[in-house]
């Protein structure tokens, strides 16, 4: 069986061709970083546009990779939520097409899930149950999975992700967009010591909930001092950016690894999965093994061509097919 699966969710329009035995096939990705760049972050009007211009060829590449026509396909699935709306309706009105013309199953992927699923791609054996971590631009969140169809809710981030943090802050720094990997650069010479930052929500042993913005904040007053709003008025030395990046980029580490920690001991499993555009992150992927190796739990994180978006992991839906778990036409994009 082969599926199709897309993904519009952000800022990259991806389409892939996947078999129920979760081979994937073929995975095409078209970033959108260079339109969001002089913005220093997404803007979702350009991102909906962008998808609607690059759909089409990307969904052709992704079948001409495969060696298949669309008269091969068995079914098309879809992340429609979570997500900016106009961006997840242009994969949606996408997915219906396809299914409309060749009278073929819809489904429906969640986003968040399936950057969990992604570790279940490569893994090998059965992840389930475990607890699954997301931590992306838009989302820092921490679930008990019983299973690749089951996901309880244990917490998230209830302002900045961390992803979304790494954006800002790199901004701030003068650095190029997407800040994570502009910040993970400059804090490898960096002193992590130079800058106490705080550590939102780490002591608090019973929240498993995250908080950015404070975070944020005090590495701004940090560079320009409360009540002055002017980053181009600081010239920061290439040392200094270092400092502050190196520092930065700790405390988030900390606060993730910490609660992550914490989830594993509240819920008693064993298995922690790891997915969403951070986990690319070098320090935060060795502080996990660190971790796992000392506290011996089992650790699956994302590879790094699968922890931003991508339509790979939208192999999830396999899960639902096998369950007889498909949509209506109806379908609409949700939060």
């Amino acid at each position: 069986m082969y599926l199709l699966t897309l993904e519009t969710s952000c800022d990259e329009t991806a389409a892939a061709v996947v078999t129920d035995g979760l081979e994937i096939v073929s995975s095409v990705v078209a970033s959108q970083d260079a339109l969001h760049r002089r913005f220093g972050g997404v803007v979702p009007e350009i991102a909906s546009r962008a998808h609607v211009e690059r759909i089409l060829p990307v969904i052709d590449e992704a079948l001409a990779r495969a060696e298949l026509s669309v008269g091969d396909l068995d079914a098309v699935a879809v992340a429609n939520r979570p997500g900016l709306p106009g961006s997840l309706l242009v994969g949606l009105v996408a997915a219906k097409a396809f299914c409309v013309a060749l009278d073929i199953p819809l489904v429906a992927v969640n986003h968040l899930h399936a950057h969990i699923y992604a570790c279940r791609l490569t893994a090998g054996p059965e992840v389930f149950p475990c607890v699954g971590f997301i931590v992306s631009g838009g989302h820092t969140s921490l679930f008990r999975c019983g299973g690749p169809l089951e996901f309880e809710l244990l917490g998230a981030t209830i302002d900045d992700a961390a992803g979304e943090a790494f954006d800002k802050v790199a901004s701030m720094l003068g650095l190029p967009y997407p800040g994570g990997p502009a910040i993970q650069r400059a804090a490898e010479s960096g002193d992590r010591r130079a800058h106490r930052f705080p550590r939102p929500f780490l002591k608090d042993r019973d929240r498993l909930d995250f908080s950015f913005s404070g975070l944020k904040t005090a590495v701004r007053y940090s560079i320009v001092g409360p009540g002055r709003q002017d980053f181009t008025q600081v010239q920061l030395t290439d040392g200094q950016v270092a400092d502050l990046a190196a520092s930065f980029e700790e405390a988030v580490v900390d606060c993730l690894a910490g609660k992550a920690l914490r989830a594993m001991e509240k819920t008693g499993l064993d298995t922690l999965c790891v997915g969403g555009g951070v986990a690319a992150n070098a320090r935060f992927r060795r502080r996990l093994e660190s971790e796992a190796r000392r506290h011996k739990f089992k650790l699956h994180v994302a590879p790094l061509n699968l922890c931003t978006d991508n339509a790979a992991m939208g192999a999830i839906a396999v899960e639902r097919l096998k369950a007889g778990l498909t949509e209506s036409l109806e379908l609409d994009v949700g939060r």
